[in-house]
């Protein structure tokens, strides 16, 4: 049975830092301000936020034992730790919080990467990660703004800004976000 949004507050706040849990809110607020502007179902935003990060603070072990025990996506073992708990986070939304709706399910899961053909709660999900308003690193107001423009304009910011980063810290870039990103500018240029 599905918990309520005060059950899934209590129970995904008492997992993590109190610094971790206002940026979570600072994603529900974000994602239920980009949803009301863009068209997505603002208390399926609101849910998806809510869980976005429930795994975050998992030890990297009982992570990665959830993706190997679970038949998930065990590429994701291959490359940095930071996208796994999108992954276990969405499989604990269904197993132990009881969200049914994939749509949900799916932006918990897609939004550290993206993926090719995102929907329209993917979009703002990722994005609310990105620009919520306790986020302070070069280039989110460039990215906020692009996300007053639209939720591809956002996303490709946001993703161009992960991928400098990376790219700026000789570090392996995950292959999906590389393709999300081009899926976007695809989208936009059609």
């Amino acid at each position: 049975m599905a918990l309520s949004r005060e059950e899934l507050i209590q129970a995904v706040s008492s997992q993590m830092p109190a610094k971790r849990w206002k940026h979570t809110q600072g994603v529900m607020e974000s994602a239920v301000i980009l949803a009301e502007k863009y068209g997505a179902d603002p208390v399926k935003a609101d849910i998806a936020a809510i869980l976005h990060d429930v795994a975050k603070y998992w030890p990297v072990a009982e992570m990665e034992a959830v993706i190997r025990d679970n038949g998930l996506n065990a590429e994701l073992l291959s490359h940095d730790k930071q996208l796994w708990h999108s992954e276990v986070g969405a499989f604990v939304a269904e197993r132990d919080y009881g969200v049914s709706d994939s749509e949900i399910i799916n932006a918990i899961r897609w939004h550290t990467s993206g993926r090719v053909g995102m929907s329209l709660l993917d979009k703002v999900v990722c994005l609310a990660d990105y620009i919520e308003p306790g986020r302070d690193f070069p280039g989110v107001e460039h990215i906020r703004e692009q996300a007053q423009r639209s939720l591809e304009e956002g996303l490709i910011a946001g993703f161009d800004s992960t991928i400098s980063l990376l790219l700026s810290q000789r570090r392996v870039i995950y292959p999906l976000t590389v393709l999300s990103r081009n899926d976007l500018i695809a989208q936009l240029h059609n």
